[in-house]
């Protein structure tokens, strides 16, 4: 699904002179630089999380009998 699917270009425009005006030109990459990187990390994370979830999830530790005699 990509953001232009969803909104049209009029959207769009609207969208970005309101990211300009609140982050100001001299932030704005940085913004979309971070956005770009989170969305990187996001993905990758999604598809890295179901391979772990394959895995035997660890037994649980039985008490130890130090446990037992406090």
């Amino acid at each position: 699904m990509v953001l232009a699917d969803v909104l049209g270009p009029f959207d769009l425009i609207v969208v970005l002179i309101v990211a300009l005006l609140i982050f100001g030109g001299s932030k704005l990459p940085k913004v979309a630089r971070s956005l770009g990187t989170a969305t990187q990390e996001f993905k990758r994370g999604a598809q890295e999380g179901p391979k772990r979830t394959t895995s035997e999830p660890p037994s649980p530790e039985s008490p130890s009998s130090d446990d037992a005699s406090s």
